[in-house]
């Protein structure tokens, strides 16, 4: 009996807070800081509803994570005389609004996120959109914990959007947001499927520097794996390979996490926390890896505080960590998330991880890169450089970088002088620009005519 007449209040309060959209996003005044959700969980029916009030409001500031969709917002208001909208971390639509002048970065060390919430960043409304309620009153937050769980500890007012595609997505800590927190609810009208990311085409460079990966490998491992093309071999690799007793510790989990963990290969047995458990602070796939993590207590979401904290990482042996990025210079430096000063996407936890996985015992953190690029002018242009061009935004300082790979080998920074830095790199750069990077490398002084250039 107790428990229906708790489930019954619960209900009670469901109906007293459920409103339209149209009435939730009245609480938005002019001046505040609105926070819309992460990567795939993007608000849909509240973002329209605060469109509409486009006439009605001045300066309305607005922050996301990797958005998916073009907000409604930004559609409403070309001019940003009412909404000014921000991103965390740029996706390709973010990048498109920001050469519109429609969309501003915010720079982040992402396991700086909730002190960065507790101490500097208002709050005034928070989009949360969310899994429908359970039977304890409370919402899931789905497929993107990250920042999500300190928007709602410092958010003045809290509306969710409930849609019933959301997979229930196990903790962790912070997955979930109880009805008493909740000023409104909005049932989102379509349940509208989570965005699907587009298979990424798959070069035979990414197969390359993917084998190159694969030979660094062992048994027990614990994995991070970034976005792309090349991570995704790996984890296909990974798949059909004989390894075995492999954990997950990542930032973001993908649809090969799915295929490691059917074949056997992960089963987290060797971690020393969070034992037999996938680790990830954000999901983005396609509906394979949305139906896996659903009530899937083998997945563990956590706040990105936990997750990318270098000191959390590194608590798990034989850290494991794969990154992209667009450039790497002869001092070691790494240009992951710009080119020159154009953002392209953002720090990420790429920092994080290289940092932390040289902090665990036997951990690899890498790098990896193809030699050359592709100018839209079509020229081929080196991907190591010998200096980075003027305004070029560094993600991974030289003093932190570990390996870099590209389709022609691995070059270990750690403990390396600029000139051996500077070698490594040459050597696994294309063999068509060696010759100018180490003209270059000389005019620099950090080159050394080594035993193996004078052969």
């Amino acid at each position: 009996m107790a428990v229906i007449l708790s489930q019954n209040l619960l209900m009670d309060q469901y109906k007293e807070k459920l409103v339209s959209a149209d009435e939730a996003v009245k609480i938005v005044k002019s001046g505040d800081w609105v926070q819309y959700g992460e990567f795939v969980m993007q608000p849909k029916d509240l973002d329209a509803a605060l469109a509409r009030r486009v006439n009605e409001l001045e300066d309305v500031k607005i922050r996301a994570v990797t958005i998916t969709i073009i907000p409604e917002v930004v559609k409403a208001d070309p001019d940003r005389k009412h909404f000014v909208f921000n991103d965390w971390h740029y996706s390709g639509i973010s990048r498109a609004l920001q050469e519109k002048g429609l969309c501003n970065y915010i720079p982040v060390t992402y396991h700086e996120g909730g002190k960065l919430y507790d101490e500097f960043c208002d709050v005034d409304v928070a989009f949360v959109p969310v899994a429908p309620m359970d039977n304890n009153g409370y919402f899931n937050i789905g497929t993107s914990n990250s920042l999500s769980s300190y928007v709602t500890a410092k958010a003045k007012k809290i509306i969710v959007e409930v849609n019933k595609s959301v997979p229930i997505c196990l903790g962790g800590n912070g997955e979930s947001v109880h009805i008493s927190q909740v000023d409104y609810i909005v049932e989102n009208s379509t349940n509208a499927k989570l965005y699907n990311l587009p298979e990424t085409p798959v070069s035979e460079t990414d197969r390359k520097i993917a084998n190159i990966v694969m030979g660094l490998m062992e048994d027990g491992v614990c994995l991070q794996l970034g976005i792309g093309a090349m991570p995704n071999v790996v984890g296909s690799l990974i798949a059909d390979s004989d390894l075995k007793d492999l954990g997950v510790h990542t930032e973001m989990l993908v649809d090969s996490f799915v295929d490691m963990h059917e074949s056997g290969r992960v089963n987290g047995k060797r971690k020393s926390i969070d034992k037999g458990k996938m680790v990830y602070t954000f999901a983005m796939g396609t509906d394979k890896l949305y139906n896996f993590m659903d009530n899937n207590p083998v997945c563990a979401s956590y706040p990105v505080g936990y997750t990318n904290d270098p000191f959390i990482i590194a608590q798990n042996d034989n850290v494991f960590a794969i990154n992209n990025a667009l450039e790497v210079d002869l001092y070691g430096q790494v240009a992951s998330e710009a080119s020159g000063p154009r953002q392209i996407s953002g720090t990420g936890g790429q920092f994080d991880f290289i940092f932390g996985s040289f902090r665990s015992k036997g951990g690899k953190g890498l790098i990896c890169l193809s030699s050359t690029v592709k100018l839209k002018n079509g020229e081929v242009a080196s991907r190591i450089k010998a200096s980075f061009a003027p305004k070029t935004i560094i993600t991974v300082p030289r003093s932190i970088n570990y390996y870099v790979i590209t389709e022609f080998g691995v070059a270990l920074m750690k403990g390396r002088t600029t000139w051996q830095r500077a070698e490594a790199l040459i050597n696994i750069a294309h063999p068509d620009f060696r010759d100018e990077l180490i003209k270059e490398a000389e005019a620099a002084n950090i080159w050394l005519r080594t035993n193996k250039q004078d052969a």
